[in-house]
């Protein structure tokens, strides 16, 4: 069976890369553009890695990942930024806080990302 991936990613460009990326590596991809969407999806099905921006209108990322612990602890997520008020690995840092198991700045080399990603499932 495919290991499944969850992207929310309210920047439509990186979340089809992102998509694609890790279809063709055979991984059975979703992407939503918000966390709120993303925590509806989540409770509709499980996924074995869940990849979120940080800075998302609706719902931040760091609010998305509280939610998704709050449901399911041992949930793996990534967390990835491209920045606002702070730099990206301002904003990534304190992810970690949160129990993510691996963080990534945008703009990202796509290699090392899909590298990142199958190190964590396999």
């Amino acid at each position: 069976m495919n290991k499944s991936i969850l992207i929310v990613d309210d920047d439509e460009m990186i979340g089809r890369l992102l998509l694609r990326l890790l279809q063709k590596e055979g991984f059975d991809v979703k992407h939503v553009t918000n966390g709120r969407v993303g925590l509806e999806v989540f409770e509709e099905r499980t996924f074995d890695l869940v990849i979120t921006d940080i800075i998302m209108p609706e719902m931040e990322g760091i609010e998305f990942i509280l939610s998704l612990k709050k449901k399911k602890e041992d949930v793996k997520i990534i967390a990835m930024s491209g920045g606002g008020y702070l730099t990206p690995q301002d904003y990534l840092e304190t992810s970690m806080d949160f129990g993510v198991i691996d963080a990534f700045s945008k703009p990202f080399d796509n290699n090392e990302i899909v590298g990142k990603i199958k190190n964590h499932l396999l």
